[in-house]
């Protein structure tokens, strides 16, 4: 019994981090109808930036927050100087460009720290397990479980409860209503795929002391961000949430009970989703 509440927990922890990846894409989706392939290339940065500043002696929570804000500021200029001139060209172009852009960043980070993986010890204070009877569970994940909720109780706040929020909400029904009320739109656009970036990258910092980190995640990390985000409904930010859990729990079952086919499972859960509900659990019309 206990193996099955491990793995059910561990659902719920990687159901938090598929979260953090996906709802910057769904935001970004939601607000530019900009489709990004080079959301895993933002993950794959958050996590490089954490096992640098780490590697250099930075106290860890402090690289849990310069991560993302570095990888945020990449992603303002390349929003600023690339993709906001290609918006109102058709998705397939969306994606060559977004595509280009991750396998560029990615061999930089081949050509900066090498082919090969490297691992980040978690700090001190979330080593070790903790215990209630005869259930043990490991610091860091319980840590992980944690910042997902907290990190989603701020983005739930700022999108439902502030004037940037409504404006964001008021940019995805009709840009050109925002624009005519005076807003710079185009600020905006750079705000929000800066914010969609961060919290990538915030997902690859949280990431990187469970797998380690290695120049190829950023592939796997768009797979799962990308099922997620379908999964949940395009656009919608508890459809992420949910997405999150459902795919993280589905794949942490699935390695218990048929270990080979864990991954599969989360596209034939993607499907089954689909087939009853094919705008996703939470999407709109």
């Amino acid at each position: 019994m206990n193996l099955y509440l491990l793995q059910l927990v561990n659902g719920i922890g990687l159901g938090m981090l598929y979260f953090v990846l996906a709802v910057g894409l769904s935001i970004i989706f939601g607000l530019l109808r900009f489709v990004n392939f080079a959301h895993g290339a933002f993950f794959l940065l958050g996590a490089y930036a954490t096992f640098q500043l780490v590697s250099a002696g930075f106290n860890f929570w402090l690289t849990l927050l310069l991560a993302p804000l570095l990888v945020g500021g990449l992603a303002w200029v390349a929003e600023t100087l690339l993709f906001r001139k290609v918006y109102h060209l058709p998705h397939e172009l969306h994606i060559l460009i977004t595509v280009g852009l991750a396998l560029v960043m990615q061999e930089a980070v081949i050509m900066a720290w090498g082919p090969l993986g490297n691992n980040v010890a978690p700090p001190d204070a979330l080593q070790g397990v903790v215990a209630w009877g005869d259930f043990i569970y490991p610091k860091y994940r319980l840590f992980v479980i944690a910042a997902g909720v907290v990190m989603a109780a701020v983005l739930g706040v700022l999108l439902a409860g502030t004037r940037l929020g409504a404006i964001v909400r008021a940019g995805s029904e009709s840009s050109e209503m925002v624009a005519l009320l005076g807003l710079n739109i185009r600020r905006i656009f750079s705000l929000v795929f800066a914010l969609g970036a961060g919290t990538a990258a915030l997902a690859g910092a949280l990431a990187a002391p469970i797998r380690g980190v290695d120049p190829f995640m950023g592939v796997e990390a768009l797979g799962i961000a990308f099922v997620t985000v379908v999964v949940g409904g395009m656009g919608s930010f508890a459809g992420a949430l949910a997405g999150g859990l459902l795919v993280g729990v589905v794949q942490s079952m699935m390695s218990t009970l048929w270990p080979p086919g864990s991954n599969l499972m989360i596209y034939v859960a993607m499907a089954f989703v689909l087939l009853l509900r094919p705008n996703g659990l939470l999407g709109r019309a």
